[in-house]
């Protein structure tokens, strides 16, 4: 045989076998962070509300989660609405909204209400975290910033709060908050009981 061929063939075979090889660390691995702490903060001038969603070993643990609701919402009262996502199985804990935030085409919030008087409404979009000027697709929102607006009506009712990754954003209804949709995955999934007085 050829000596040419012979180290073409050697040639070949090796970039084969180094193309195959399972040990590539050039391609990045996304891992999916650990929430353990839901915080959704509603302000009206002088009041604050505060909603907590924690579970200590995120969603896949034993521990079941728990909540809190601090402060009670008011009839007529339109809220500034924002929500922080963090880990705090770290030290000090780690803020998963900057993560959200790197991937603001791939997330989004959905707040859901069983019809008892509540409005809410985005007020951020994919280019306030990650891309400028504010066009085209970029204009979806992802819901880490928000209005809550109550009616007249007094009464109990529940806040659910989805955050969904990997969603379809230009399906129908979902830069409105209709979850139906969306598609993806939950990254969070929680049902608050709230009072309105």
């Amino acid at each position: 045989m050829n000596l040419h061929k012979l180290l073409a063939m050697l040639l070949v075979g090796a970039l084969f076998l180094t193309s195959c090889s399972d040990d590539d660390d050039s391609m990045p691995v996304n891992d999916e962070e650990l929430i353990t702490t839901m915080l959704v903060t509603l302000v009206d001038g002088a009041d604050t509300v505060t909603l907590r969603f924690y579970d200590e070993d995120g969603a896949d643990g034993p521990t079941e989660p728990v909540s809190e609701i601090v402060g009670t919402l008011k009839t007529s009262t339109t809220y500034n609405g924002s929500i922080s996502i963090l880990n705090e199985s770290e030290d000090p804990a780690e803020n998963v909204n900057e993560e959200i935030e790197g991937e603001a085409d791939e997330h989004q919030f959905f707040y859901l209400t069983n019809d008892f008087g509540i409005t809410i409404e985005y007020t951020d979009q994919e280019c306030d975290y990650n891309e400028d000027p504010c066009e085209g697709s970029n204009t979806l929102p992802v819901g880490i910033t928000f209005t809550l607006t109550t009616t007249d009506a007094t009464g109990k009712g529940e806040l659910r709060v989805v955050l969904r990754h990997e969603l379809d954003k230009d399906a129908q209804g979902v830069a409105d908050g209709d979850i139906t949709n969306a598609g993806g995955s939950p990254d969070i999934d929680w049902t608050f009981d709230i009072d309105v007085e």
